[in-house]
């Protein structure tokens, strides 16, 4: 990536993910809530891309941006054909913004308005945005945190407030996201008045025998079923006389 001109930072706008047909044309996964704005004839966007790509250190030119079935599909100049697209899959799009432009909505935020900022829980710092991952459902913070990264869902409900000039970010999180939830006691069982001597009380339910998929028999250890022993005749009784 390039390094912005002065008074300038740069936003993450879109990640190609597929070569769309034959002409050139590829698949956007976007970061931007103005893809009109951002994608407009002739915008130019820095590529990032590993060092060993061919377009490493080199920028796009966008030529139209279409949509097809709700998915962005963009044709980039000197993006000819499927080979050429497929050589740029993976790329992510960067763009030159002004840093004195702020977003229209006031609970809109850049990336780099965010990173850096002190994140606040009940008043007690529990770490630092390192940076915002955006995904089709919502955006999360990546907070490093002294036991690493927390995940930060970037709601209203979690992320109430946002200052920047103090450089702080409030946060209400549910238990368990910033440490390990509490362990619940145990139940007290009050067993006053209870005759714990009565023989009743030790005697366990019996347990159904499990049984194989493909036999009748019980597993193994089951008791087996009173009706299937033979038993001796009682000595007792008397034998009838002939």
């Amino acid at each position: 990536m390039s390094i912005p001109e002065p008074g300038t930072t740069q936003l993450r706008v879109a990640r190609l993910t597929k070569a769309h047909g034959l002409k050139g044309a590829i698949k956007l996964e976007l970061y931007t809530d103005e893809p009109d704005k951002r994608f407009t004839p002739g915008a130019a966007f820095t590529l990032q891309v590993p060092r060993t790509s061919e377009w490493h250190g080199k920028k796009l030119e966008l030529v139209e941006l279409r949509w097809y079935n709700s998915h962005a599909v963009a044709f980039f100049k000197g993006i000819e054909d499927r080979s050429a697209a497929e050589t740029l899959l993976k790329a992510i799009l960067w763009i030159d913004e002004d840093v004195q432009t702020e977003p229209g909505d006031d609970d809109s935020w850049y990336d780099y308005q965010l990173v850096g900022l002190k994140v606040v829980r009940e008043g007690v710092e529990v770490g630092t945005v390192r940076r915002v991952d955006h995904f089709p459902a919502q955006d999360l913070l990546i907070v490093a945190t002294p036991a690493g990264e927390v995940m930060v869902p970037f709601v209203n409900a979690i992320v109430p407030s946002i200052d920047p000039v103090a450089g702080v970010v409030t946060v209400t999180p549910p238990v368990g996201l910033f440490e390990e939830a509490p362990e619940e006691e145990p139940a007290e069982v009050d067993l006053s008045g209870v005759d714990l001597a009565d023989p009743a009380l030790s005697a366990r339910q019996p347990v159904a025998p499990e049984t194989d998929a493909d036999s009748d028999a019980p597993a193994t250890g089951a008791e087996p079923d009173a009706s299937s022993i033979d038993s001796e005749p009682d000595s007792s009784e008397e034998e009838p006389r002939s």
